[in-house]
């Protein structure tokens, strides 16, 4: 090979990898520049989710300051109507103000009064009531009747008869009366309750629910 023809081969090969250089430029800068588009969108993402978690937070700070100012007030109102209570002879336990009357009427008579109260016959709804009726050595009054069918017995507030304590053989119409209302009498017993005709003359109990 002529010297001639060896400088061509050179200049041959050198122009080839110029073009190869420039081509792997061109493709990097493509390559780089979709790159960038890619990441840049991917931020615009990001920065309008952070946005919207910030708003959301914001929204949550708010709501829990509120739900704090409610139950504060909440709280404050319970104070304040358990202590006009305690100041008219109520007593207060686990959500009701209970009111026991030192005479005696009928069950339709002590029911009004409980009305007149703003309150009504008590309802018992659990063991932990049912308890609190034996500190008060008492036959009184509570709000079950079976006044409308008998047998059926419900609550003042409409609701029926699930969880009784009933004593045993009761409820029995004694002697073939009309004993269509509901009383604690058997006070030493968890079973206390005792069917009694309405008519006759019992203290009672009101009861009035605080956390409505």
């Amino acid at each position: 090979m002529t010297e001639t023809n060896l400088y061509r081969l050179v200049a041959a090969i050198f122009g080839l990898l110029c073009i190869i250089q420039v081509s792997f430029n061109i493709v990097f800068r493509l390559t780089s520049d979709k790159s960038t588009l890619h990441i840049e969108a991917s931020y615009k993402n990001l920065s309008g989710e952070i946005d919207e978690l910030k708003r959301k937070l914001t929204d949550f700070d708010k709501t829990t300051v509120k739900i704090k100012t409610l139950i504060e007030e909440r709280d404050q109102l319970i104070d304040f109507f358990t202590a006009k209570c305690f100041q008219n002879g109520w007593e207060y336990y686990g959500g009701s103000a209970y009111y026991i009357s030192s005479v005696r009427k009928s069950w339709n008579e002590s029911r009004e009064d409980c009305l007149q109260k703003g309150a009504d016959l008590m309802i018992i709804n659990s063991r932990e009531e049912q308890t609190l009726t034996r500190q008060w050595q008492d036959n009184m009054w509570i709000g079950l009747t079976d006044k409308e069918k008998e047998g059926t017995w419900k609550w003042v507030d409409g609701t029926p008869l699930i969880t009784s304590y009933w004593r045993s053989n009761e409820p029995n119409n004694y002697e073939n009366r009309e004993e269509d209302c509901g009383e604690v009498r058997f006070h030493k017993d968890e079973n206390s309750w005792n069917d009694e005709s309405c008519d006759v003359q019992r203290v009672w109990i009101c009861e009035k629910k605080l956390h409505q």
